[in-house]
């Protein structure tokens, strides 16, 4: 599936309007963190990046996805269910008692989640061990994974980091969501660790910068780190927390937080054109 660009706009509309029906329904969730990936998720799953089946969850020959900061599951939720994964009503039940999409991605429930993600870090060290072990079947497949600057304060990160380019994991594209904010506040307040792309190539990674909403830069990316065979690759998103909404953009308040009455009577009419 390979949806042109005009396509992907609205997709993405689409999924952030999900997005914030679920969080509204279920009144828990994290608004923030998934508006800023959600041209990533769109365009892995409708922009002809991602190999899978959703009619075979489980197929063995398809690519992977890890989502490593897991607590931005909705967006890879609606994702999932508009390509057909399960069914789009489901996307209601978020977070819910017998509820088969979580507060968090359960591999043991969700059709197409490939991990359980949640503890932060956790995620991209899963991503290093699937792209070994394809390494070692010699399987063509691709690992892709989603991870955040503020993720990247943790320890295993780095080790996955060093683990991936001593196997030389080329078959692993992880992208970075630099949004420059965390639940706590700002990067800069909390860590100071900027210059990313830097950091990472001195651990033996391809690194590539680009704006994380522009699916052009996304599919060049993902075509410039197909091509070479030696190193792990990271793309580094320039993103904005909160994007897609003029009362969210860059609000670090709807990391976690549920949308008003009036807030959604503007979200849907921003994003779909409807207002009820």
């Amino acid at each position: 599936m390979k949806y042109e660009i005009k396509e992907l706009e609205k997709m993405a509309k689409r999924i952030r309007l999900d997005v914030m029906e679920m969080v509204y329904d279920v009144k828990d969730g994290h608004p923030g963190p998934c508006f800023s990936i959600t041209e990533i998720v769109t365009a892995l799953y409708f922009g002809g990046i991602i190999n899978v089946d959703p009619e075979n969850p489980l197929w063995m020959e398809r690519d992977r996805f890890v989502l490593s900061k897991g607590h931005a599951c909705p967006a890879v939720y609606s994702a999932l269910a508009r390509r057909g994964f399960f069914p789009s009503e489901e996307l209601l039940t978020l977070r819910k008692i017998d509820s088969r999409i979580q507060g968090h991605p359960y591999i043991y429930k969700t059709p197409g989640i490939d991990a359980s993600t949640g503890s932060l870090g956790n995620g991209i060290a899963t991503a290093v061990g699937m792209a070994k072990g394809l390494k070692i079947k010699k399987d063509d497949a691709f690992v892709y994974t989603v991870i955040g600057d503020g993720e990247m304060n943790e320890g295993i990160v780095w080790e996955a980091l060093m683990a991936a380019s001593h196997h030389r994991l080329s078959n692993l594209i992880v992208f970075l969501d630099n949004n420059l904010w965390q639940s706590g506040g700002s990067i800069e307040d909390i860590s100071g660790l900027n210059n990313l792309d830097e950091r990472v190539k001195t651990f033996g990674w391809n690194t590539i910068s680009i704006d994380g909403h522009d699916y052009t830069q996304i599919r060049d990316a993902v075509t410039a780190a197909k091509a070479q065979n030696s190193k792990p690759n990271m793309i580094v998103c320039s993103t904005v927390k909160g994007k897609g909404l003029p009362f969210t953009e860059s609000d670090n308040s709807w990391h976690k937080r549920v949308p008003t009455d009036e807030q959604m009577v503007i979200a849907r009419e921003i994003l779909s054109g409807v207002s009820k």
